[in-house]
């Protein structure tokens, strides 16, 4: 897969994570990621099931952020690790053969990243974000262009990005890209999602 398109990742929505589900599944977004910190571990395993009863046989994978033991009890298409997380060698004796993407903050942690063979690498924040609570140094867009070059996967740009920076992101190289506020504090989100379709394309 070399163009991931809109990615979606679901953190605190305005609208029910069912709602949420339902609108990517219909508008045949590729990529899901559940991505909640601060709820109860067996809340989290019950939304990750709903979600995966959704996105089942469907055109959108699910993604589970942070935890391999949730991926695997759900049945996630794949597993995201950040920097902090647990290393993905670890994480591939719980989940097996399932598919990992990984976190990038720098050119470095990127090259080190794509020698551990990921499904697709995230990369940023591109632009300041208040996302969260202690965010990484803004990476701008000519190390995402950088790292959009040297890459052999998917590069996702994320960080900061709302409708009028779209077209930077695009002009940089990458073709796959995440709004994680823009998308989710809002109740429009199909709109949301073909505006920011329409921007890119």
């Amino acid at each position: 897969m070399d163009n991931i398109g809109l990615y979606v990742i679901i953190t605190n929505p305005e609208l029910s994570y069912r709602q949420v589900a339902e609108i990517c599944v219909e508008k045949r977004i590729k990529m899901l990621q559940l991505r909640e910190k601060n709820i109860p571990d067996n809340r989290l395993l019950q939304i990750a099931k709903e979600l995966r009863d959704i996105t089942r046989g469907t055109d959108t994978q699910l993604v589970i952020n942070d935890r391999p033991d949730i991926a695997k009890l759900c049945q996630a298409d794949v597993l995201h690790l950040g920097q902090d997380d647990i290393d993905i060698d670890d994480a591939r004796k719980i989940v097996g053969d399932m598919k990992i993407g990984l976190s990038t903050h720098s050119i470095e942690q990127a090259k080190k990243a794509l020698e551990r063979n990921p499904y697709y690498i995230g990369f940023g924040p591109v632009y300041p974000t208040t996302t969260k609570v202690i965010a990484d140094p803004t990476v701008g867009t000519k190390l995402l262009e950088e790292v959009v070059r040297i890459s052999s996967v998917p590069v996702i740009a994320i960080g900061g990005i709302f409708p009028h920076n779209i077209p930077e992101i695009k002009n940089s190289g990458a073709n796959s890209y995440s709004l994680v506020r823009y998308l989710m504090e809002t109740e429009m989100l199909g709109q949301r999602i073909d505006e920011c379709r329409a921007l890119f394309e």
